[in-house]
């Protein structure tokens, strides 16, 4: 008896095994995501995953694209509703927390570098780019560079190795965050000026 199979249209395929290559990531980590183990999840063959992306580092190149570009746009439409008032602004700092640890970020990254496939962080670093020259348009005088470097940067260590660090230092596991939130206020404090 065979097992009749929904046909996909290559874009729904490639949906599909991104998706798969996402839930890995979450539930079995970065070194999870290969070719093998995604059309697996997703009942297509190897070749099948393998015409799609190439290779295992352009598989995970477009999974980095892909939580890059769902995390950019979450976190613009954080800053865009911090700046009109309608959210607090450490919602921001939540969110680009959240890329890094729960959505997988942090350790995607760290696996890419560390496996030699750097490029694959193109993907990334052009999102956070494109990502800062949109929240500078009419901010220009507004350190959202300086702002992104320091944030990132501390999303993404402690998205590795925060909750050790916390506990070595005998402090919570949330403290991290509670700096940046902390530091976000200070920088958008100093910007207002006196009230």
């Amino acid at each position: 008896m065979s097992i009749k199979r929904e046909r996909l249209s290559p874009e729904e395929s490639r949906a599909a095994a991104l998706e798969a290559a996402r839930r890995l990531l979450l539930e079995r980590g970065p070194q999870a995501v290969t070719l093998k183990a995604v059309a697996a999840e997703i009942g297509k063959s190897h070749a099948n995953v393998l015409h799609h992306f190439g290779s295992a580092a352009g598989l995970q190149a477009a999974l980095a694209a892909s939580l890059s570009d769902r995390v950019c746009a979450e976190i613009a439409l954080a800053v865009q509703r911090a700046r009109a008032h309608e959210i607090d602004p450490i919602e921001i700092v939540d969110r680009t927390f959240d890329a890094f640890d729960k959505e997988g970020a942090g350790a995607l990254a760290a696996w890419m570098i560390l496996s030699g496939n750097r490029d694959a962080l193109n993907p990334i670093l052009d999102a956070i780019h494109a990502l800062v020259d949109q929240l500078r348009e009419g901010h220009e005088g507004h350190p959202v560079r300086e702002t992104t470097l320091w944030l990132v940067l501390a999303a993404a260590g402690d998205s590795l190795i925060g909750a050790e660090l916390a506990q070595a230092l005998g402090l919570p596991r949330g403290k991290a965050r509670e700096i940046a939130r902390q530091q976000l206020i200070a920088t958008t404090e100093l910007r207002a000026g006196p009230r």
